[in-house]
């Protein structure tokens, strides 16, 4: 086809993309469901245009149309990619993981018994072989993305609800797509009746190849894009690369899916970009892929309906019940995955629980799209294909894909009005009320300061402040007769507020590169948390998150016993310094809350929720400077290091501010501003290094600030070094049981413990030790300790100890007086000189 009508086409097509929209808009229609009416139209027209004896002006545009180079591969190859790695791109994972057992029973084993029992089905119905069948099955098991997406996010629907769509309609295409190339292969081989089992037997492989080839390609890609922090649109290039790169590479050199492939690299940029790259460069990144995918799913939409009217062409009446076939089949397995298996794996206690009218809403948005008429195509264009077998093919899948596009398409924001989940529930619709009042007053109030700057004419403000103020009063007297919000409720919103608008200054604190991006992906991870803990369990939640989020956890320990047991300090260190720079952010979100609950949380909710939000937050405040302090004096100095970072990364910005401003103003040419900021550049990748945190050094000069070690000599100091062991542990952690062999002492880093002895309990903190009294007297009664505070101790085995105590005497004071304090003889414990 000449090059000039190829453009032409393409420039029309993105006219019609364009236009689209809107009319979506005002008819109150699916975007997805215009593009493919407005597909079909026009493909419909050009063979009416190319067969009618009334014009032939026509035919050149016509014949452009029908002989467009579509092809099945343009939409894997080129489109479908695309889609895929901007959804994940897009996604919240972590709300995500929430409902994860859903999301793959929905993508996985939804996929496989819809495959099984359409084709079953149509083996039944037909005279096809049971290959073409499960084959038809494959094709039309999957949900697409670009249908459903779109739709659900134009709708009111619950976030909840959304993400799981979501997360079915992108993965089940991996599953729907190895499916197919299964029973591809029997069917272009001729094999009547497939072997099942060995079938299903390649599905892992082709999943996991696929997986592992995604996510090495996405870690090969964030290095090189680390590389180019400081080139935002070579950054942007490789992230462009990356999905076509990765499918490609699994389907062609690996002989995995490569649909995983684009799947797993879209899900480790995800998790792992907010860290690695430049805040303002992954806001772009964002931007860019985000019109790009909206692009790729109006074209694979709108070219995909272009090809309905061949696809049907040589229809038969009998293969309108086939159709009928499919649909019910199709149907039938999705509500018994549904209805049946979710429910049980709710009661088994496997999955959270996914309500009634959530699941009803899940059939009924089950949209098929592009990607089941691209693999229909591939079927058709397949000379190994028997004729009959590609017609059936063509014809059942479009005529599925039409049913789902035209009859639950259209009516599916009537089921989601229906089942009740476009309205709010009586506390959010109470709490609106409550909002739009408060923001009604806030607004009358910037409303006369701007008469008054403005000198406007007093009857024209004064008619104006009287409409304004009936609405006020009505609004307010509506917020009055709402329904009665407890107070329990009032704190979870509050709380949840409180939460976002944590989130959001963290955000802002990257943006501005006060927080590091290093931090950003975990103190976001700590906000999320904290937004669904208020949400699932309200202060309790909100509680355990908070301390969740100093706590040490399982990497820490883990790390903690290589450096112990193996030498292994890397890990220790890493870690280390990562605490205390999660800690510093978290210190810095946390001063600015408490403006937030005084000003909105206070005026919304009232004064007994913000007092009691402020006292949440200032435990939250203790637990960071506790957590802190703890680590400041078990690494003295480090924490200095750290805030002489942000000191100068602070600095940096404004300087940067100060630049900016200087050349909207006209005060500093280009030339000079360009320099001005290469320079900051540089300056800011200094910055942005973290200081070495020497673990053997820092306990040296710990062991100093212990008053049980002040008599020992520099060389003694060096050997306990070497001698002593860390372990970090939990508050609630039980470090010593009083039935478990004995053969430690522990010295309290930083932290606090509780022993427990014959009934009575008692307290040790920072410098104290615990467990040399059982060690030295057999016959004393033990205790169990448990710490009552994230805590690191230093643990020094009973032989090294035995030896110290020969030599300290602060050591044998400190016994002595540990011993008096529970009734018993020191010289029982000490040898006698």
């Amino acid at each position: 086809m000449d090059i000039i009508l190829v453009l032409t086409v393409i420039a029309s097509l993105f006219i019609v993309i364009g236009a689209a929209e809107p009319l979506a808009a005002k008819l109150r229609l699916p975007y997805s469901v215009i593009l493919a009416l407005l597909g079909i139209l026009i493909g419909s027209g050009a063979i009416f245009f190319l067969q009618t004896e009334l014009t032939d002006a026509l035919n050149p545009v016509a014949e452009a149309i029908l002989g467009f180079p579509i092809r099945s591969n343009v939409f894997l190859y080129v489109f479908l990619p695309t889609l895929l790695f901007q959804a994940t791109l897009g996604m919240n994972l972590r709300r995500m993981l929430d409902d994860w057992v859903p999301i793959m029973v929905l993508a996985v084993v939804a996929v496989v018994v819809a495959t099984l029992s359409v084709g079953y089905a149509l083996a039944w119905a037909s005279a096809l072989p049971l290959a073409a069948c499960l084959l038809i099955g494959a094709i039309v098991s999957t949900t697409d993305p670009s249908a459903v997406v779109s739709i659900f996010r134009s709708l009111s629907a619950p976030r909840r609800l959304s993400r799981i769509i979501e997360g079915e309609s992108l993965l089940n295409d991996a599953a729907a797509i190895a499916l197919f190339g299964l029973f591809m292969g029997f069917v272009m081989l001729g094999t009547p009746d497939p072997e099942l089992g060995s079938a299903l037997a390649q599905f892992p492989v082709l999943i996991a190849g696929g997986a592992l080839t995604g996510w090495l390609a996405a870690r090969v890609a964030i290095w090189i894009m680390s590389l180019f922090g400081a080139h935002e649109l070579a950054l942007i290039s490789v992230s462009v690369a990356l999905p076509y790169l990765a499918y490609i590479g699994s389907e062609q050199l690996v002989g995995a899916s490569g649909v995983i492939a684009v799947v797993a690299a879209g899900l480790t940029l995800n998790l792992m970009g907010p860290g690695r790259l430049p805040p303002q460069a992954w806001k772009n990144l964002g931007e860019v892929w985000g019109l790009l995918a909206h692009w790729a799913g109006a074209l694979i939409f709108i070219l995909a309906a272009l090809l309905i009217p061949r696809l049907l062409e040589g229809v038969r009446f009998s293969d309108f019940a086939l159709i009928g076939v499919v649909i019910v089949a199709a149907f039938a397995s999705r509500a018994v995955v549904l209805f049946g298996l979710m429910p049980l794996l709710t009661f088994l206690k496997i999955s959270p629980v996914v309500e009634r009218p959530y699941r009803a809403a899940i059939l009924w948005g089950g949209l098929r799209g592009a990607v089941t008429l691209a693999l229909a195509l591939a079927v058709t264009e397949s000379l190994r294909v028997p004729i009959e077998v590609k017609r059936l093919v063509g014809i059942l899948a479009t005529g599925f894909t039409l049913f789902t596009l035209l009859v639950q398409g259209t009516t599916l924001r009537a089921v989601i009005g229906g089942l009740g989940l476009d309205r709010l529930s009586p506390i959010d619709e109470a709490m609106a009320r409550q909002v739009v009042a408060v923001a009604l007053q806030t607004v009358r109030e910037d409303v006369a300061r701007t008469n008054e700057d403005y000198a406007l004419s007093r009857d024209v403000v004064r008619s104006e402040a009287k409409a304004f103020g009936d609405r006020l009063e009505i609004a307010v007297k509506t917020a009055e007769d709402s329904y009665d919000i407890q107070d329990k409720d009032r704190i979870t919103l509050g709380l949840i507020a409180l939460a976002g608008f944590e989130r959001d200054t963290i955000l802002v604190r990257v943006h501005e590169r006060t927080i590091s991006a290093r931090m950003a992906e975990q103190t976001l991870l700590d906000a999320d948390r904290l937004i669904e803990g208020a949400r699932t369990s309200g202060r309790s939640g909100y509680q355990q998150a908070a301390r969740k989020s100093v706590a040490y956890g399982k990497t820490f320990r883990a790390a903690g016993m290589l450096h112990g047991r193996f030498g292994l300090s890397k890990p220790l260190v890493r870690l280390t310094a990562d605490r205390f720079e999660l800690l510093l952010s978290q210190r810095l979100t946390l001063r600015d809350l408490d403006t937030f609950i005084e000003g909105r949380i206070r005026r919304i909710h009232g004064r007994r929720v913000a007092d009691l939000l402020l006292e949440l937050l200032s435990r939250r405040v203790v637990l960071v400077e506790t957590a802190l302090e703890g680590l400041r004096l078990q690494y003295p100095g480090y924490a200095e290091e750290l805030e002489r970072r942000f000191i100068r990364r602070t600095t940096l910005r404004l300087e940067e501010r100060e630049y900016t401003a200087m050349r909207e103003d006209g005060l500093i040419g280009a030339e000079v501003y360009t320099t001005l900021m290469q320079g900051l550049t540089s300056r800011r990748a200094e910055a942005e290094e973290r200081p070495a945190l020497d673990i053997a050094v820092q306990r040296a000069e710990l062991i100093k600030q212990f008053p049980l070690f002040a008599d020992l000599d520099a060389k003694a100091v060096r050997q306990l070094g070497r001698a002593l062991k860390t372990r970090y542990v939990n508050a609630g952690t039980v470090v010593l049981r009083k039935d478990s062999p004995l053969t430690h002492v522990f010295f309290i880093a930083s932290g606090a413990v509780e022993l427990e002895i014959a009934g009575q309990t008692s307290r040790l903190g920072r410098s104290d030790m615990f467990g040399q009294v059982a060690i030295l007297l057999t016959s004393a009664p033990r205790a169990e300790v448990r710490a009552i505070a994230p805590s690191t101790l230093l643990v020094l085995d009973v032989a090294r100890f035995r030896s110290l105590l020969t030599r300290s005497v602060a050591l044998q004071d400190a016994v002595r007086a540990s011993a008096k304090q529970r009734g018993i003889d020191p010289n029982s414990l000490l040898p006698k000189e």
